[in-house]
């Protein structure tokens, strides 16, 4: 084949971005107020629907005899994908046939310097004996169901598409400014150890700063980099020697700029449409918060586009479950205050080790949560959350004296989406009592921690 033929077949094979995101719009133009009259039922999955259930028990000898053929099937698919990505690199036709004007000792030195290719800095030539390797090809292989040819050809438009977008230079780069600091982050682990990547989209709400992001194609461009510059840095948190080699990417729509904006919505299809192709299975959850009711259509629409392993991993979360649905995949000491978590900012009271603990406040029922504080002269501080919210709450000291009076430390009131950090300093021993009064139906569940912090009086320092 010639080289003009192979850049042909390169071409066809390409993802065509731009024409999936126009059909897209005008999709959604089309039939975005129909389907809005739909049932908001039938539109939006609950927060726990992850997928389909196991329809009937096997037996297990034929389930156990299945999956070891699976098991020798993948095992088998990843040996060749090995040889053929080696030959390709040895053979200097990985990125596609070289040209034939090029001089011996050009061709010498690109042969060499292909076999020190990397992808998301893992050293792709098998031979080299890097333990991350497997794991990148394995992601491929995923991605086109442990297909060889598929995975290859997949693999080498990555590669392609990498070195046309100056990827690897991306994070060198200055882009997105202050004023987008609000609007993405990387905080803490799930409980499996995989980074968490946050995404705000309610600042774009204001119109000033929507204009200056998405006003003109080259800064509708720009954002588009600065995206992929997230997810860059979201794989510099990675380890793919030991296993943790995929992010969690929480979105969160509260706020919003509404369907109309069709800038943001097209750019954030052509994001997903990037990552699909480019990053396969590198976000291992696509959690999506707080989302409104016309996401939803959108996302209808937009499956069309996506693979069948890219829709399994939406989580969709409405506002009422939000913290129920992020306590499944995360630490409440590692979850935001704002979700519903017990992590604050630059916490000088709290670590991510202090434990956690829990209990269950049943339908019309009031239960208690006893701190004891054994001597005085401490300061005790508290956290506390409620998963569901709308609870009555109160505060109070009582001495271990009968002699000393009770103190009310907080007055009853209704906890609606706020959490509770609060500090008490004790002169004398006694128990701090929590009363949370719940007055629903449903059963809630209460997340606390407290510890005691030596505090010298203030009319002491102050002699």
């Amino acid at each position: 084949m010639t080289e003009k033929n192979d850049q042909e077949t390169h071409n066809d094979n390409e993802p065509d971005y731009h024409g999936r995101d126009q059909e897209l719009d005008s999709a959604l133009g089309y039939y975005i107020n129909d389907m809005l009259m739909e049932s908001p039922r039938e539109l939006c999955p609950d927060s726990d629907q992850e997928g389909d259930e196991p329809t009937a028990q096997e037996d297990e000898e034929t389930k156990a005899a299945f999956v070891e053929m699976k098991k020798k099937k993948k095992k088998k698919a990843l040996m060749e994908f090995r040889c053929r990505v080696e030959d390709a690199i040895v053979g200097n036709y990985l990125l596609g046939k070289p040209s034939r004007k090029l001089c011996r000792d050009e061709s010498l030195r690109q042969k060499e310097q292909l076999k020190e290719i990397t992808l998301w800095g893992v050293p792709l030539l098998p031979s080299k004996g890097h333990k991350g390797t497997d794991a990148v090809l394995l992601k491929f292989l995923r991605a086109r169901d442990f297909k060889t040819t598929d995975a290859f050809e997949m693999l080498r438009r990555t590669l392609k598409w990498r070195k046309e977008y100056r990827a690897d230079e991306i994070l060198e780069e200055e882009l997105g400014g202050r004023d987008l600091d609000n609007v993405v982050c990387i905080k803490s682990r799930d409980k499996e150890g995989h980074p968490l990547c946050y995404t705000v989209y309610g600042p774009f709400k204001d119109k000033e700063l929507y204009e200056k992001t998405f006003g003109s194609e080259a800064k509708r461009q720009q954002f588009l980099r600065w995206r992929i510059q997230f997810i860059e840095k979201g794989i510099k948190k990675l380890n793919f020697k030991r296993g943790v080699d995929s992010m969690v990417q929480i979105t969160d729509l509260k706020n919003s700029p509404g369907p109309d904006f069709k800038e943001l919505r097209s750019l954030s299809s052509k994001t997903l449409l990037l990552l699909q192709e480019n990053y396969p299975e590198l976000i291992q959850k696509n959690i999506v918060i707080n989302a409104p009711l016309w996401y939803y259509v959108l996302h209808v629409l937009r499956s069309r586009f996506l693979s069948h392993r890219t829709k399994k991993k939406f989580v969709f979360a409405r506002p009422q479950k939000v913290t129920k649905t992020l306590l499944k995949f995360i630490e409440p000491e590692e979850l935001p205050v704002q979700y519903g978590g017990l992590k604050r900012e630059q916490d000088e009271d709290f670590t991510p080790e202090d434990k956690v603990s829990q209990i269950i406040v049943k339908g019309n029922t009031t239960n208690y949560i006893k701190i004891p504080v054994a001597e005085g002269g401490l300061t005790m501080v508290w956290d506390l959350t409620v998963v569901g919210w709308d609870v009555l709450y109160k505060e109070e000291f009582v001495p271990d004296d009968e002699g000393s009076y009770k103190i009310l430390l907080q007055d009853k009131k209704r906890l609606q989406g706020e959490g509770v950090r609060n500090s008490f300093y004790l002169s004398e021993p006694g128990k701090i009592i929590i009363s949370l009064e719940n007055w629903n139906f449903k059963n809630r569940r209460v997340l606390y921690r407290y510890k005691a912090k030596p505090t010298i009086p203030i009319y002491l320092t102050n002699r």
